[in-house]
């Protein structure tokens, strides 16, 4: 199956590739014989109804979750292959893999810059991290991180006094300075104005190609702003893949989760 996906995807190198992965909790499968394969640099959209798999599937790439049955593949930029459902959670971190979660995980009664400063580094402790003296390559990366994450006028505010788009960002940036090959991000438009959610669209296509990433969503017209490739999750498995017109037009998509999209869109 590996190899088939690889043939397909032989113009850019695959990064991570999910194959013949299940995972059952109380006897209900969660993940499917479920395969997946990201390009090197490719920003990926995940959709899906509630209960797809879509946050199980999250886990298993991250190591908060192991698959019963299936290989989770890290190929690495060196030609050897990592299987990532052997290892730890922090060990999969460390191979640069980051996850941002819905709601933000920032330090709320420290600066903007101070929270990136935390993140440099996991491997020290949050003390040693607040005492720990910046290098100028650190603080070049900082710098960079946000003037991409537009919160170069900010870098002096507490992160809890920015708003709710500001600290999407912000947590952002903190996987950013840690220099992740893959990132992902799970409803980064939750709860954001129109202008915000616009703003994390630019902000997410502009690292396209620096990094690769998985982004889960509900909002679809963020997803058309964002969308590359779509993958549709449905009972555990891959419904469907290729472009938004593509899913978005498609009758099994339509049946399982756009139309209930749209009902529940009308009764709001």
């Amino acid at each position: 199956m590996v190899e088939h996906h690889n043939t397909l995807y032989r113009d850019t190198p695959l990064i991570l590739s999910v194959s013949g992965v299940t995972k059952s909790f109380d006897g209900f499968k969660a993940i499917d014989d479920l395969n997946f394969y990201l390009e090197e640099g490719e920003l990926r959209t995940i959709i899906g109804p509630n209960g797809a798999g879509k946050s199980t599937f999250m886990d298993i790439i991250t190591g908060r979750t192991r698959p019963d049955v299936g290989s989770v593949i890290l190929h690495e930029n060196d030609g050897h292959d990592v299987n990532l459902a052997k290892l730890r959670e922090h060990e999969i971190n460390r191979l640069g893999i980051g996850r941002k979660f819905q709601t933000p995980s920032i330090y709320r009664s420290h600066t903007v810059y101070d929270n990136l400063v935390l993140s440099l580094n996991k491997s020290r402790g949050v003390l040693q991290n607040l005492f720990y003296r910046a290098t100028k390559e650190d603080r070049d990366r900082i710098m960079d991180v946000l003037k991409i994450i537009r919160l170069e006028p900010h870098q002096n505010d507490l992160a809890g006094s920015l708003s709710h788009g500001q600290k999407q960002w912000l947590e952002i940036g903190m996987l950013m300075t840690q220099g992740p090959r893959i990132l992902l991000i799970d409803e980064p438009a939750a709860g954001m104005s129109d202008e915000e959610t616009e703003r994390t669209g630019e902000l997410l296509i502009s690292l396209e190609k620096k990094h690769s990433l998985i982004v889960i969503e509900h909002d679809m017209e963020f997803v058309r702003q964002i969308a590359r490739k779509v993958t549709v999750l449905h009972q555990g498995h891959v419904l469907k893949d290729g472009s938004f017109a593509h899913v978005k037009s498609d009758p099994e998509v339509i049946e399982v989760y756009l139309g209930r999209q749209g009902n529940r869109d009308s009764n709001n």
